[in-house]
């Protein structure tokens, strides 16, 4: 399972990191992409994969408590990833909020792959 997860928690990194990409992308050229066509698909891939992730990390969580990482976290990481994966779209989307929720994210995904590598 925890082959599962950090596999999982690495694959969300690398679309937190294309968040920040298309953001930018959005911000600095004011490029938008169509819903339909691009943005609900892109949500929809990182959702099933966050569901994915939350649901095992919380068998995990559930089976072998970990001193810093809670499943309160996990939801939180969830809600942030699913939001970034629409906002990172949207140049009027706020910047200091989606940096946070972005640097959020980044912290606790990196915390877990520590606790599993160890």
């Amino acid at each position: 399972m925890s082959k599962e997860i950090l596999q999982l928690t690495k694959k969300l990194l690398h679309y937190n990191r294309l968040f920040i990409e298309y953001f930018q992308e959005a911000r600095e050229k004011g490029t938008t992409h169509d819903f339909h066509e691009v943005i609900k698909p892109f949500a929809n891939e990182v959702k099933s994969t966050a569901i994915e992730w939350s649901t095992l990390m919380k068998t995990w969580l559930t089976n072998s408590p970990q001193k810093h990482i809670h499943p309160k976290q996990v939801n939180t990481t969830f809600e942030h990833i699913e939001q970034l994966s629409i906002q990172a779209f949207f140049p009027k989307t706020s910047r200091s909020r989606f940096l946070n929720a972005n640097r959020t994210v980044e912290f606790f995904l990196l915390e877990i792959v520590k606790e599993l590598e160890e």
